[in-house]
């Protein structure tokens, strides 16, 4: 049975249409009514999730904390400045962001950093979404997992040896229901280093698991990054969104539109049907196909009644309403019926009993 995990309005389950998670992030950059038309152009686009980033600059990063990004398109050189410019929001903001996902008709995710965003979050989100930089972060997902929520990690720059120790840690402590995403935490990430068939070797190792992708490459047309990871089997697919890839800094440089997100939308649509069944076996519309475009066995020259077949006697030509040659072995040595001539497609009827 295949594994399945409770994603707000949707159950989600390995070769489904994927669930698509807008990340728009600290992309709103401290406007409430930013925020809030990022979500209506995530809804427009075809998301099924907007999420945002719960936290405090002060608990999240000490101020001695180097940039891990491009600072070619972000300069800020600390953690701890770029953070302190997009914390503004509270409880208030988060509430009425739920609130607003909610009457445009999306799931309202953030991803929580410390202690206090996740009992803040817990009851606005449908389920928690946790970093890939919190992979080893022991209290704050023993924190996560007791809240009882599915659960989204993100398995960024870690070893398998670190994600078992994660998953171990949230199972022992109440989690049940987790999914996987695959994730290169470059900011942003080289397509030579996005490395997709790193989630065939996470559903190899983690059966149990629904799996994801979380892609920071450079938006292309019709998002090609996430047609391929779902093409082989990443279900939840998480981008960083904006309304302007030209706005300087942060995560907009990465970031797809609601125009990049119409396009995959309509690649799906036009690749899904082309997927078909995981069960081999042939089409109704293949019967003619197999009839007309097989072999039989067919009579090389006249024979007359009695005559016993030799593999001089006998070829293999189309169509295949004869006795196959899949029976070669069987039909030479038996005796004709009834006289056969040149090029008659030989039946069963026309050979003596044994």
């Amino acid at each position: 049975m295949s594994p399945q995990i409770h994603l707000g309005s949707r159950v989600v389950r390995a070769g489904d249409t994927p669930y698509v998670i807008a990340e728009i992030g600290v992309n709103h950059e401290g406007s409430l009514e930013t925020a809030k038309r990022l979500i209506e152009l995530a809804k427009h686009g075809g998301a099924d999730a907007a999420k945002f980033q719960t936290y405090k600059a002060e608990t999240l990063a000490s101020k001695h904390s180097p940039a891990y990004w491009d600072t070619t398109k972000e300069a800020t050189r600390s953690q701890y400045e770029l953070f302190r410019k997009y914390d503004a929001f509270g409880p208030d903001e988060y509430k009425e962001l739920a609130k607003h996902c909610a009457s445009v008709g999306i799931d309202f995710v953030s991803t929580p950093f410390d202690d206090a965003a996740v009992d803040l979050l817990a009851p606005l989100v449908p389920f928690f979404k946790v970093a890939s930089a919190d992979l080893t972060n022991t209290p704050l997902l023993r924190r996560v997992a007791r809240a009882g929520k599915p659960l989204v990690l993100s398995v960024g720059a870690s070893t398998l040896e670190e994600i078992d120790g994660a998953l171990s840690t949230l199972r022992s402590t109440g989690a049940t229901n987790i999914a996987l995403l695959h994730c290169i935490l470059n900011y942003p990430t080289a397509d030579e280093n996005a490395n997709l068939r790193m989630i065939s070797s996470l559903a190899h190792r983690y059966p149990e698991c629904v799996l994801g992708y979380s892609d920071h490459t450079v938006p292309q047309s019709g998002l090609p990054s996430l047609v391929a990871a779902w093409l082989l089997g990443a279900v939840i697919l998480e981008k960083h969104f904006t309304h302007d890839t030209s706005l300087p800094g942060n995560d907009h440089y990465h970031a797809m539109t609601a125009e990049h997100l119409q396009q995959f939308h309509r690649e799906i649509q036009r690749i899904e049907p082309l997927l078909g069944s995981h069960h081999k076996a042939p089409l109704p519309s293949e019967d003619i196909a197999r009839l007309n475009a097989r072999r039989s066995i067919v009579v090389a020259r006249d024979l007359p009644a009695g005559h016993c077949i030799s593999e001089a006697d006998i070829t293999y030509k189309r169509p295949g309403s004869g006795v196959s040659p899949l029976y070669w072995d069987e039909v030479i040595g038996r005796r004709t019926a009834r006289a056969l001539a040149a090029d008659d497609v030989l039946q069963w009827s026309d050979l003596a009993d044994a």
